[in-house]
């Protein structure tokens, strides 16, 4: 099977086979020769072990992976593939082949320098290690530990506070995507653009790659470590884009187990106690000495937290993860060839019905007008309470009995728009994003009767914050000068918090890097969820219950409250919490003491990296936007300014000719620091601006045969 690499001017594999399978091997071996580092890391992270070059920073993680079962998991899942599919069977192989290929050969400038500074040498991928790296990636995409923070906040303000707290959770990822039909566009054919929310990672979590064969030509975003594009692609005669369903899936059950000579018993829903499974694993942890882990799994599944003996503070607790690929050992890996060879909406349309996670709602256009708009993936059917709370084992009523059929739905005035908001997916999720970043698209769409692939970038940079207005009406009540202070009443806003005020009042809400009331705006937020954050009504919820580390992002009150001000605000009542006199000393404390600059100057990107360099950071660039806007680059509003998450790539699909297609990514196609394609497209991304797709191999540069 020969293979042909081919590259653009920003360092793009383009990659040309005689077969998939061949295909796929060469799609594998570039991605090791681009992103080594990174595919070790991965590779390491689905198997729990990377604590051992990572050292103790990465334990929590590789404990869960471990005690979630993820590589068994995997293999389960592949297992089950071959007997099902041994067709894709092979394809992943395939791919496996070229990572370990190109992993074994040392490129030219030497190998990635994270490897130099750990000490780490390349390992053996196996055929399930790309499942492996997918769950990883994906197991907690849809948020379980939710559940533990309506858990948490329901014991210490009562259930009431589950609504009043619900908003896009600090873990959860989200995305922009908007589907405009030809007959809202210049060429009759139709748009597809948007952008995936992400932690933004260096290498990127994306990777631009053009794969052609016989079979297909395909352009898309990759998941580096998995082969073929799952998530957004174009084939030149269809082409589709996913964004989060905010779909539940996932079920968390409290066990109560006991130790028995024989091993660990749990408490079923029959009233008898049945064997768990039980073995020990040994973690390696660089500079320390190795960690013993105990995985019990019972009926419902891997117990994740807790144990026999209850949680590590000894609250007598134990918590089992219920998933679709555990229960029924498949991945949804069977959709990906049959993605790539999609020519019509009626192929994807087929392709996703064996689509297992993250559950995606779906957008897809053809080049003979065909559209799609739907949900993919599964949920299975249970009750009410799985969905919002852990359930207890031991009590009959809480089984799954089936599955979910996936919503669909049309256009609304030529153009489908999602942003993880209330919508199709609703019957399947308990919390969505707010409508904002939904409403402000669409209300961009019908601005212009007829949009063109050139016009869509424009979208993708709005940084209108309509999620500001609940504070910004709460500025508006505040009493200002001259109004005499009286014992009836609160004193005077002083002069300088007066000015503030009216600054604001007159602010465009919109969040952009050179602005100074952006500035001052996210400094008000912040004082005030600090404030109401310490409040001796919340405060006690402030102390989160002894669960692994890696679950506390979502089990923090201060992100919390940051994320959910607008309802917080907004209710009628805040368990008595004065919030008027909360935004007046916060604006006073903002006037005493201004943010010198603008809004870029502390909101500045911070991406995450497996290996932390002590000298990264300091040159990153400053950005616009912010979490409610479509340039969704997310602060934790009383937390930090700094962005970890945001678009982790644009891209603007036109079923009109592909060639008029764009996309960019938020650092370039090399994972290699120094590499003069690790952040060549960091400009073009901080602009607002995409790189072209080029398909033409005559417009690019052979660089092998493989």
């Amino acid at each position: 099977m020969s293979a042909e690499t081919y590259r653009d001017a920003w360092g793009i594999p383009h990659l040309r086979a005689d077969t998939a399978a061949g295909l796929a091997r060469a799609q594998g071996r570039v991605t090791a020769r681009d992103r080594a580092w990174q595919l070790e890391v991965e590779r390491h992270r689905a198997q729990g072990t990377s604590a051992s070059f990572l050292g103790p920073g990465a334990l929590s993680w590789d404990r869960l992976a471990r005690r979630a079962r993820l590589a068994d998991t995997a293999r389960r899942c592949f297992t089950a593939l071959e007997a099902k599919d041994p067709e894709t069977a092979a394809w992943v192989r395939a791919y496996v082949d070229g990572v370990n290929e190109g992993l074994a050969e040392t490129p030219e400038d030497g190998p990635a320098p994270e490897f130099a500074r750990t000490g780490l040498v390349p390992g053996r991928w196996e055929p399930w290690t790309p499942l492996g790296v997918w769950l990883a990636t994906h197991l907690l995409f849809a948020g379980f530990p939710a559940k533990l923070w309506r858990e948490h906040i329901t014991a210490h303000l009562g259930p009431e506070a589950v609504a009043l707290f619900a908003a896009d959770g600090p873990g959860t990822a989200g995305s922009n995507g908007w589907l405009v039909g030809g007959e809202r566009t210049t060429t009759g054919h139709a748009l597809i653009a948007g952008d995936p929310h992400r932690y933004i990672e260096d290498p990127g979590v994306y990777q631009q790659i053009h794969l052609s064969c016989p079979e297909f030509d395909v352009v898309g975003l990759a998941v580096p470590g998995v082969p073929g594009v799952a998530h957004f692609g174009h084939t030149g005669t269809v082409a589709w884009a996913i964004t989060n369903a905010m779909a539940d899936y996932q079920d968390l059950y409290r066990e109560r187990l006991r130790r028995t000579g024989a091993g660990v018993e749990a408490l079923g829903p029959d009233g008898t106690w049945h064997r768990a499974a039980r073995h020990t694993e040994t973690i390696q942890v660089a500079g320390e000495d190795t960690v013993e882990v105990e995985i019990i799994e019972t009926d419902r599944g891997p117990v994740i937290a807790g144990g026999p003996e209850g949680l590590d503070d000894g609250t007598p607790a134990a918590l089992s993860l219920r998933h679709p690929p555990r229960v029924t050992a498949d991945l949804g890996f069977g959709a990906l060839l049959p993605l790539l060879r999609a020519r019509t909406v009626a192929d994807v349309d087929r392709a996703l019905d064996a689509w297992t996670e993250p559950v995606n709602v779906v957008q897809a256009a053809d080049t003979e007008g065909g559209l799609l708009h739907r949900v993919a993936g599964r949920v299975p059917v249970r009750p009410e309470a799985n969905r919002l709370r852990p359930v207890p084992a031991w009590e009959p009523g809480h089984e799954w009995t089936g599955w979910h059929t996936p919503p669909r739905a049309g256009l609304t005035d030529g153009v489908a728009v999602m942003a993880n908001q209330r919508g199709l997916s609703t019957p399947l999720g308990v919390e969505f994003a707010p409508p904002h970043r939904a409403d402000r698209i669409a209300a961009l769409l019908a601005g212009r009767e007829r949009w063109s692939a050139a016009d869509l970038p424009a979208i993708h940079t709005d940084t209108h914050l309509a999620s500001a207005g609940p504070l910004l009406d709460h500025l508006a009540a505040l009493t200002t000068p001259p109004a005499p202070t009286t014992p009836a009443g609160p004193a005077a806003l002083t002069p300088e918090a007066a000015a503030l005020r009216a600054r604001l009042l007159a602010w465009d809400r919109r969040m952009d890097a050179d602005s100074t009331d952006a500035a001052a705006y996210a400094a008000l937020r912040t004082a005030v969820v600090r404030r109401l954050a310490a409040h001796p009504a919340l405060a006690p919820a402030s102390a989160p219950p002894a669960y692994p580390e890696v679950l506390l992002p979502w089990l923090a009150l201060v992100p919390r409250v940051g994320h959910a001000l607008e309802h917080l605000l907004r209710a009628e009542d805040l368990y008595g919490i004065d919030r008027a006199g909360t935004v007046r000393a916060a604006l006073e404390e903002v006037a005493a003491a201004p943010p010198a600059g603008t809004w870029g100057d502390t909101h500045r990107l911070a991406p995450w990296r497996a290996l932390p360099d002590t000298a990264a950071g300091t040159d990153e660039p400053g950005l616009s936007g912010d979490h409610d806007c479509v340039l969704c680059t997310s602060a934790v509003p009383g937390l930090t300014d700094r962005a970890a998450r945001g678009p982790a790539a644009r891209y603007v699909w036109d079923l009109a000719d592909r060639a008029n297609s764009r996309w960019v990514v938020p650092h370039g196609a090399s994972g290699v620091p120094g590499s003069p394609h690790h952040r060549d497209q960091q400009p073009l991304w901080l602009d607002g601006e995409l790189a072209p797709v080029i398909t033409d191999f005559a417009r690019l540069t052979k660089e092998s045969d493989d």
